[in-house]
């Protein structure tokens, strides 16, 4: 029996519950959903820049912000001009109001220094940028990241110490310490403003700037110190840190309720501890000038970094030297440049720099002059010495091609040599054989008189005995023409001992042979005691007349 095919009953009525586009309708909305929650969520994209790349990963590197990602690297690329790097981060939406002008951003890496290991957590991790900064309304996409970590200026001040001559030991990063104790460190380490001298800024913390004042000295640690003290030798070495990155230390007479310190105060850096108790001349204030010095003497144990001296205080350095040979005169005409502080020629009672270029100028007009002369007639090292003199034309400092020419006067070792040489003739004339040898022979004669006299004579004798002796030593002394000390000594020994004769002896006969011996002796002690008070009187007055003469 065959079956009835049933028939189906075409519908025109669009279903759409029933539509197979619901599925892709119902997708487009997830996604558009989710496109949403995405974007709303979606932080901005800043742009910093540094001066290179340090490990940051695009993709993988993060930013942090009080050790909480913010933010993730997404692109690295040269700037334009290719002098550093822009590195485009996504910031989490949260972050926002942190980014304005208060942002800071800095590269941390693993580093490994003599003061201590830091970034160890990047071992893990990785490099990343951190991120420091105060809430602000006002926003920001564009920085420019700095090379070191960042420290907060608000708790601590800035302050800047001079050196005439960098140290090696001092860099960025030093250690400042105070009583032992580590309250800053060493920011920066520029050449000066003068071209010579070496700036060093420190950051000192707020609670311990109260400390400082203007009479706080600093001073490089010394590696090695040594002293004696009752006999004992005491010496101690600094820290192998001390001796690697080096340490700067200062001292404070008393703490103030704040640092009183001025702007734009200069506080000398010492090489040393006991330098600062030598006495030092001026303010801490520097006014650095540059002279040239001609010279037609040979320069050739001068050194650039001798010091310039006045009155035995440095006031300057030799900055350069110059020699060149003249056909005319057969010579090496030498031109010296130095660097001289003019603050130290300040009145106390002027407060200004220019006072002491003005002082200096005037001083000049009345007749100071620059010398190069020896530091010690061993070495023979030179140095540049400012003195007064009368001997030549009064002078002023003139300008040649802007550039200052001060004064000098020439020095020749000939005459300390020639000087040398008349005071030792001199010594060598003096009858002092001839008075051993009487003395010799009153001795021998009055021991064949007084025998069996009164024992005070005997005594008197017997110091004349002593004197003869110390006489001897002396003179046959290879440095007898350094001991003038001694000699004076043994003079008043002798003319004691003579006077204490004279009264013993005064009693016997005026023709006796001990009264004869004893009135030739004296005669020649007379003669040679004169001749040694004026030689005496000479040293006196002059302690180095021996090497430099009596002019």
């Amino acid at each position: 029996m065959l079956k009835e095919i049933p028939t189906v009953e075409e519908s025109t009525k669009f279903n759409f519950i029933t539509s197979i586009w619901i599925v892709p309708f119902i997708a487009v909305l997830i996604a558009g959903w989710l496109a949403y929650q995405y974007f709303s969520e979606l932080g901005p994209e800043i742009r910093i820049v540094f001066e290179k790349n340090e490990g940051l990963q695009a993709g993988q590197s993060h930013i942090k912000y009080r050790n909480v990602p913010v933010g993730t690297v997404k692109k690295i690329k040269l700037q334009e001009d290719g002098e550093g790097i822009v590195v485009v981060v996504r910031m989490d939406k949260e972050v926002t109001p942190f980014l304005n002008e208060s942002s800071k951003f800095w590269i941390v890496k693993p580093e490994v220094t003599i003061g201590g290991v830091s970034g160890l957590d990047t071992l893990i991790s990785g490099t990343y940028i951190n991120m420091d900064a105060i809430k602000d309304e006002e926003s920001k996409k564009n920085f420019i990241g700095q090379s070191h970590a960042y420290r907060d200026d608000t708790q601590g001040q800035y302050f800047v110490l001079n050196s005439p001559l960098g140290n090696n030991a001092i860099k960025t990063g030093t250690p400042l310490y105070f009583k032992n104790i580590n309250v800053g460190q060493v920011e920066y380490v520029v050449l000066g403003l003068d071209d010579v001298s070496v700036d060093v800024i420190v950051y000192i913390q707020d609670k311990y700037t109260p400390y400082i004042q203007t009479d706080s000295n600093f001073w490089v640690r010394s590696t090695f110190e040594a002293s004696l003290n009752s006999g004992r030798l005491d010496f101690s070495v600094a820290p192998v840190t001390d001796l690697i990155q080096g340490a700067i230390e200062f001292s404070s007479k008393k703490k103030e309720e704040i640092c009183n310190v001025p702007d734009g105060f200069v506080f000398p850096l010492y090489k040393n501890k006991s330098t600062i108790e030598n006495t030092h001349i001026g303010s801490n204030k520097i006014d650095m000038h540059e002279f040239k010095i001609y010279s037609n003497a040979s320069m050739a144990k001068l050194h650039i970094g001798a010091p310039v001296r006045y009155e035995g205080f440095e006031i300057g350095k030799v900055k350069n030297i110059k020699i060149v040979y003249s056909s005319q005169k057969h010579v090496m005409k030498s031109e010296i440049s130095v660097a001289l502080n003019l603050a130290v020629f300040s009145d106390e009672d002027d407060n200004t720099t220019l006072s002491g270029k003005s002082n200096f100028y005037q001083a000049v007009n009345d007749g100071l002059r620059a010398q190069i002369i020896p530091s010690d007639p061993i070495t023979g090292f030179l140095y540049v010495d400012m003195h007064f003199t009368d001997s030549d034309d009064n002078v002023t400092i003139l300008s040649e091609n802007e550039v200052n020419i001060l004064p000098s006067m020439e020095y020749t070792s000939g005459n300390m040599m020639a000087s040398l040489s008349k005071i030792m003739d001199k010594i060598s004339a003096l009858p002092l054989n001839t008075l051993v040898d009487s003395l010799n022979q009153v001795v021998l004669d009055a021991d064949k008189v007084v025998k069996g006299v009164d024992k005070p004579l005997v005594s008197v004798l017997t110091d004349l005995k002593t004197t003869i002796k110390n006489l001897n030593q002396m003179t046959n002394k290879k440095t007898f023409a350094s001991m003038p000390n001694t000699l004076d000594k043994t003079l008043k020994e002798l003319t004691y001992t003579l006077k204490t004769t004279k009264k013993v002896v005064g009693g016997y006969g005026n023709n006796s042979l001990i009264i004869r011996q004893l009135s030739d002796t004296l005669k020649i002690v007379t003669k040679t005691s004169k001749e040694m008070q004026l030689f005496l009187k000479m040293l006196n007055r002059k302690p180095n007349s021996l090497i430099f003469g009596d002019k």
